[in-house]
Order: structure tokens, then sequence, then C-alpha cells
């Protein structure tokens, strides 16, 4: 299949050429804060099967237990470091591991942690009949803002009744329309946002 063929050779050569970045964001990462490298998060995945999606971390390392499973805007539980990875989108890289493992593909539905999947109604639930990905249509759409949106009062609220619905709905147009083309499009502006309206608009 042209899709896999593309994830696998595609996520093999990015990790080769991006291992130099990996080793520094290690180094940083342990140098601002005590805790792993990484941050293996649960995820539902492709035929409503669990796995772990791996990020660099940039939170503390008892995140969890201070508070909930999204972050919301200004989260104090985001370290120095992790906040300039989660602004340039380096935190994602080692979903690339992912990608190679068959977990995920480069572009797709975006994974949900258990607590939020539990709430899909049965017609959002076709989106777990694809492979998620490390963007996708929904991703796009978010990408820069959807942080801002949340805050630590109304996390729960504003998610599950007005984000994560338009996110399936912009998940399932994917699924609708999903063709490679598409995935070639979805991550050159995947890649434009991150390099340069994201670059530009931070000042």
């Amino acid at each position: 299949m042209l899709k896999r063929a593309f994830d696998l050779v595609g996520s093999l050569l990015a990790l080769i050429a991006l291992s130099p970045v990996f080793l520094i964001t290690a180094i940083l990462i342990k140098l601002d804060s005590p805790g792993p490298i990484f941050h293996p998060a649960e995820r539902i995945g492709k035929d409503g099967k669990p796995f772990r999606m791996y990020k660099f971390r940039t939170m503390v390392a008892d995140a969890a237990r201070l508070g909930p499973a999204i972050t919301y805007n200004d989260d104090p539980r985001i370290t120095r470091v992790g906040r300039f990875l989660r602004c340039t989108h380096i935190d994602e890289w080692p979903q690339l591991f992912n990608i190679l493992k068959g977990d995920m593909s480069f572009v797709g539905p975006r994974p949900e942690a258990p607590t939020y999947v539990e709430h899909y109604t049965p017609k959002q639930r076709e989106v777990l009949k694809a492979r998620p990905g490390m963007t996708g249509l929904a991703q796009v759409q978010y990408m820069q803002n959807e942080a801002a949106m949340l805050d630590a009062t109304t996390l729960d609220e504003v998610y599950l009744n007005e984000i994560l619905p338009k996110k399936l709905e912009l998940d399932m147009q994917y699924i609708w329309n999903q063709s490679f083309l598409l995935d070639l499009k979805l991550l050159i502006r995947s890649l434009f946002i991150t390099l340069i309206e994201r670059s530009g608009g931070d000042s």
C-alpha cells in the first residue's frame, strides 16, 4: 500500500536526519527539570485499540496527578523547555517511532485519550476505522490555537462540547475524501504553519 510505504520510508529517513536534534532536545529536557525524556501517552488507535503515543516530555514529571489529560492556556505544569518544544512542535517528533511501528501514519485523524473517546457517538467512532495521524485536517485547523481556547475552569466543558465535535467532523471529512494527494497537501500545510506562520506570528 502506497500510504504505508510512504510512512515507513519517510519516518525512517526523518528519524535518521533528525537524530542530532533528538539528542540535543533530550539533553535540554534533562537539564531543565527532573523526570524522563519521553512521555508515553495512552491513546486509542485504529479499530479502537489502545497504544502508547510517544512525545518529548514538556511538563513536570508528575503532571498527570496535578491536572487534566489535555493542556490549557497558561498551564503551569509546562516546563520552560517544554514551552519552546510545544511552540515549535518538536515535542511531537518522537511520534515518528509510532509511524515506523505502524501505530500511526503521517496523516490521519488525531488520536485521542481513552477518556475522551468514551464520549464518541456511534457516528464519531467512524474515525477509529483509520490509522491515526501525526497531523491531519483537524490538526491543521487547531494546531495553532487549541490551548488558547481552553482554561482550567471550563476545560472539559469547552473541549467536549465545542472543540472535540468540530475536530471529529473534520476527521470524518478526511476519511470520506482520503487520498495520497490530500495527505501530501496536509503535510505541506502543516510544515508551512509550523515553520513559517507560527515562527512569524509569535512576537
